[in-house]
């Protein structure tokens, strides 16, 4: 008994002193990071040289002990510790291209270059143990002695598997096709691979169609698609046209996938959602009738019916056409839960668009008799408030948004609430009490919802500094309201006033750019025009410049009929506004107009 209580406490000593070891070993191990970080290469040197003479074994200490002592050029101390290393460790052929590496710091090359060939030769004496050898190459950027020894450890056993690395010294090398070469090779011969593949070759694609490894990558897509039907090649055709923002040819290449396999949906749905967020509404259109015509689900039927619904709103299709639309609808799957989001959409259609908001209230209310969760019945509030809003009943409207933000709290749909608070609060001229609540959001998780928020913020920043009855920034304030209220051309009228008293004043840019868009909404095309040129004769380098040379080249474009004139506002952007969340569309568009020849399909 009195042997096995020693044993007992012998070993809840050795495991205290293990566990101690483990963690002073850690600490240790953490500052010498540290120093490393800060270029206190000494003091790094001390601490690694410490763990390295307690775990011979173990290479990171020893790489960073030598990388501290190269980075003070201490070479010879460097060469010392390679050679004990080789002493105690001669089948450690990855150490001679640590010593050239040595020498190549040291610019002699040509001793560097006996050690590395030294260190290559033993890779290919023996393969099976150079995976070593291959990647401290690789570590120092000896690109051409890692490709070489990738490669030769693969033809020496075609069951490794290193294309990963192969892949990325070819894109180090700018060998392009190369590394694209490979990673389909891994696609066609292991197929599973598909989603991190793209996540690399995304790094060298973007979302410019003419882009030279745009071209080459659809290239050899379609040559293999052809040569070998499969669905992981219409998958990437559709995914890097997704970049491009080509939703069509997307849409192809998503629907040939669906019919050589006849699985499931969810590449149509995500284009149609994509094409829905990017605001390509008939693309959208395109992507949910083909989900409807190819599925018998009924809840992504009720999906389908509410995206094209709300394509066809966004469209301003006929109102009479699109009632009978959503009747239908409401005929065929009832109003129950199921169909909340497309009871939520025609309540908004009655309101915004039909002007009947009573009657949209009716439904709102009648919906929440439903039996709801909390996030269904914060949804059905936020828009009856928003149509309170819309009504003048700013209280009532103020109440339900706040009774979302209590019962929600931290949850996207009460930092909607938050933020329609701080809206309706601006509309009503209560700037301070606004900000307020902006300022909360401007630290919002949802990206949106924060940059609505920092640009509201703005505005109001910007607008009460040099007015301190703030009548500018109240005049337009109520213009917002009446645009919000659809009630247009009051809004433009009340802006009117606005560009004769307040001429330069902070406002005036933010003035002109809102009644442009609400000139091009009355399609009052010419008058937009010389809006949008104003702001262009304001400062350079006013924030709503991009905006305003954009959507000047879409009236061209689209409703005047002067296509050169839209062709020189494109390259405006493209030259003078590289950071314009707009240059990839202008890009696109000026290509278009200019008549470049595509290619490739």
């Amino acid at each position: 008994m009195f042997a096995l209580m020693i044993q007992k406490m012998l070993y809840i000593l050795l495991l205290f002193f293990v566990c101690n070891s483990f963690a002073q070993n850690k600490q240790d191990t953490n500052l010498a990071n540290e120093y490393f970080r800060k270029g206190e290469f000494e003091k790094a040197a001390k601490l690694y040289q410490k763990q390295y003479d307690q775990q011979k074994h173990n290479v990171f200490y020893l790489k960073k002990l030598i990388q501290s002592w190269q980075a003070l050029e201490e070479y010879e101390q460097v060469e010392t510790i390679l050679n004990k290393r080789l002493k105690l460790y001669p089948k450690q052929a990855f150490l001679w291209v640590e010593l050239g590496y040595n020498y190549d710091l040291q610019y002699n090359k040509e001793q560097a270059k006996i050690y590395y060939e030294k260190a290559a030769k033993a890779l290919r004496k023996k393969p099976a143990a150079g995976y070593q050898i291959a990647r401290a190459f690789n570590e120092h950027h000896l690109l051409d002695y890692a490709l070489e020894g990738f490669l030769f450890m693969i033809d020496a056993n075609p069951m490794v598997n290193y294309n990963y690395q192969i892949a990325a010294i070819y894109g180090e090398k700018g060998a392009i096709e190369n590394m694209f070469d490979v990673y389909l090779d891994m696609i066609h011969k292991r197929g599973g691979a598909l989603a991190n593949i793209q996540r690399f070759i995304g790094k060298y694609i973007s979302d410019d169609a003419q882009n030279p490894n745009n071209q080459l990558f659809r290239k050899l897509l379609i040559k293999r698609s052809q040569q070998n039907p499969k669905d992981e090649w219409n998958k990437l055709l559709s995914w890097i046209y997704l970049q491009q923002k080509d939703f069509g040819k997307a849409l192809v290449q998503e629907k040939a996938v669906h019919k050589r396999s006849q699985t499931g949906l969810d590449g149509i749905i995500d284009i149609g959602n994509i094409t829905f967020a990017s605001e390509d509404y008939e693309a959208t259109k395109n992507a949910y009738n083909y989900v409807l015509h190819n599925t018998s689900d009924a809840p992504l039927q009720i999906t389908a019916h509410y995206y094209l619904l709300e394509s066809e709103k966004k469209l301003e299709k006929d109102k009479i056409e699109l009632e009978t639309a959503y009747q239908s609808v409401f005929k065929e799957y009832g109003k129950g839960n199921n169909t909340l989001k497309i009871q939520v959409s025609h309540a908004e259609f009655l309101a915004f668009i039909q002007n009947n908001p009573n009657l949209a209230i009716e439904e709102l209310q009648a919906s929440l008799q439903n039996r709801l969760n909390r996030f269904q019945k914060a949804k059905v509030k936020i828009l009856l408030a928003d149509i309170m809003v819309f009504t003048g009943k700013y209280n009532q409207a103020l109440i339900n948004y706040s009774q979302v933000q209590t019962q929600l709290k931290n949850h996207v749909l009460a930092q909607e609430a938050r933020f329609k608070v701080a809206q309706t609060s601006y509309f009503k001229g209560d700037f301070d009490w606004a900000n307020i609540q902006l300022k909360v959001l401007k630290q919002g998780t949802t990206k949106l919802i924060a940059n609505d928020a920092i640009d509201l913020s703005l505005l109001i920043d910007d607008n009460i500094a040099q007015d301190s009855v703030r009548t500018a920034l109240k005049s337009f304030a109520k213009a917002a309201l009446l645009s919000y209220q659809n009630k247009d051309l009051q809004a433009i009228d009340t802006l009117t006033q606005i560009l004769k008293k307040h001429k330069g004043h902070p406002i005036e840019d933010e003035a002109l750019f809102k009644q442009a868009k609400l000139f091009e909404k009355t399609k009052q095309f010419i008058a937009a025009e010389q809006n949008y040129l104003s702001i262009l004769e304001l400062e350079k380098n006013d924030i709503l410049i991009d905006d305003a040379l954009f959507y000047l080249a879409q009236l061209y474009d689209t409703f005047l009929n002067q296509p050169e004139k839209a062709k020189n506002y494109y390259e405006k952007i493209i030259l003078e506004q590289p950071s314009s969340i707009y240059l990839v569309q202008a890009r696109k568009r000026y290509r278009q107009l200019r008549g470049d020849e595509v290619l490739v399909p």
